[in-house]
């Protein structure tokens, strides 16, 4: 068969019989070196729900609110048995006689609850959750806690759950830290206490004064910190107290001083 040849030959080589042999080994460690090209890898539910699954609720009493909300977290036990076992959040409900926020509370739990099936780390849905803020402002929860937002607080009510099943752990504060945050509320205390023994409306008698020093104890807000204490920025708990000329959260320890 004659082959038309187009082009300028520049030069020529004699093909052997046993080359032809040969060549096709040598092209399949060539084609070896070629880089792997990416796999796309399509996340799906592969876990269907069990029958019955276990789980806790939580209620949550906000201001914003005339009733209280009720927050369950369902979890699928994987690896039942083995030593190996652990529990991951499944699916979320939130119930309420409250039917003002119905449908934004049944989109939030449905889109939760799709996040929770597809598995991974879903963990980064109690930052996103506590960084929403309402436009009305927040409140304080019950132990001083500031809330920017109901929303936050179910994240927050989330971030507790997966701490109790072990997906969340919270940084350990070492033995230093605690004697220093109790070293410096001893302080303040007892600064607080002396400043209450000096103002004397007028002398009395004996009885009078006694009574009056045993009232110099500082009393505590909700918290149990001092009343003056303001928002500490770090752990969002009413605990930060002027010491020194500088702002120390008596909860966290946290200092704008460093």
């Amino acid at each position: 068969m004659a082959t038309k040849i187009d082009k300028k030959i520049t030069g020529y080589n004699v093909v052997k019989p046993e080359d032809k042999v040969a060549a096709p080994a040598v092209a399949a460690p060539a084609a070896a070196k070629e880089p792997p090209m990416a796999e796309v890898i399509q996340m799906h539910e592969s876990v269907e729900r069990p029958d019955t699954l276990v789980g806790s609720t939580f209620k949550i009493k906000s201001p914003l609110f005339e009733h209280a909300l009720y927050v369950t977290i369902n979890d699928i036990v994987l690896n039942a048995g083995t030593p190996h076992e652990q529990r991951r959040p499944f699916e979320i409900f939130i119930n309420s006689k409250n039917m003002d926020h119905f449908q934004w509370i049944v989109a939030l739990t449905r889109i939760m609850s799709a996040v929770f099936r597809k598995g991974g780390d879903v963990t980064f849905l109690v930052e996103e959750m506590k960084a929403v803020f309402d436009p009305r402002g927040g409140y304080f929860k019950s132990g001083g806690v500031y809330m920017p937002s109901i929303v936050a607080e179910i994240g927050s009510v989330v971030e507790q759950h997966m701490k109790n099943i072990g997906m969340i752990h919270d940084p350990e504060m070492d033995e230093s830290t605690r004697q220093l945050i109790a070293d410096k509320r001893a302080a303040y205390e007892a600064a607080s206490a002396k400043k209450n023994a000096e103002v004397v409306v007028a002398p009395a008698a004996t009885a009078a004064a006694s009574a009056s020093t045993s009232d110099n104890k500082p009393k505590l807000n909700a918290a149990g910190f001092p009343p003056g204490a303001t928002l500490c920025a770090k752990c969002n708990t009413q605990a930060l107290v002027l010491m020194d000329g500088c702002q120390t959260c008596l909860n966290c320890g946290y200092s704008k001083c460093g």
